[in-house]
């Protein structure tokens, strides 16, 4: 059942706010490295950077989890969501990207477990998965709230985008006008890429960012940095 309500609007706005606190401002996802090697260094480069980490990454493996973990709290199946929680995690290719989504799993999952919001089965579930991803936790609470899969998806990649713009704002950086013109260029890129996310089939997930791996792994051992990934 989904419920497409004024509330359903303003849970979905609560969830995709930065003063969530789940520590997502913290992370630059690797963009900080190549800020500093060079990489990325004007808009155009910024632009050409969070594009290709969300269609080659969070489109081609991220989101297309995320869908099969609400669908596996929806249907109340404990074993399938273990299993890609589990597959999430590894599919991380860094040490600081498994503890990012870790990280900001736990979080999530404190918040669901103290708000008082969500039935029981919920909790527990989240309770006994001992190392939650964030797509685990975030679906949770989306499945809780009967949530459109299509609108949670939305918000979930926006609220990515978002904190990708605000970061290299910071890094390269990007005036308020640039954040806005590369918010937009996202923005253009999202219905499309949720077509395709909501076909892709099992064998079909997988990142193809392998300079996004690399990058998160120099990140690692970056001297002076500001971000956590």
């Amino acid at each position: 059942m989904t419920i497409n309500t004024d509330l359903s609007l303003a849970r979905l706005l609560r969830l995709a706010s930065p003063v969530l606190p789940v520590g997502a401002f913290s992370y630059s996802q690797a963009l900080e490295w190549v800020v500093e090697s060079g990489r990325v260094h004007n808009y155009a480069s910024a632009e050409n950077w969070i594009l290709d980490s969300f269609t080659l990454n969070l489109a081609r493996c991220e989101a297309p989890v995320w869908l099969r973990l609400l669908q596996a709290w929806n249907e109340n199946k404990g074993a399938v969501l273990n299993q890609w929680n589990d597959y999430f995690l590894a599919s991380r290719e860094s040490a600081e990207l498994r503890a990012e989504t870790v990280q900001m799993g736990r979080a999530m999952r404190t918040i669901v477990l103290r708000s008082n919001e969500f039935a029981p089965r919920f909790c527990k579930q989240l309770e006994a998965i001992e190392e939650p991803s964030y797509p685990s936790a975030f679906t949770a609470a989306i499945s809780a709230w009967h949530i459109d899969a299509r609108a949670a998806l939305t918000v979930y990649i926006w609220a990515w985008a978002e904190n990708q713009v605000v970061a290299a704002m910071k890094l390269v950086p990007l005036g308020q006008t640039d954040g806005q013109r590369l918010l937009a260029a996202i923005t253009d890129h999202i219905p499309a890429t949720l077509d395709a996310i909501f076909e892709c089939g099992d064998d079909n997930i997988g990142a193809l960012a392998h300079g996004l791996a690399i990058a998160s792994a120099q990140h690692e051992t970056q001297y002076s940095r500001l971000f956590r990934s």
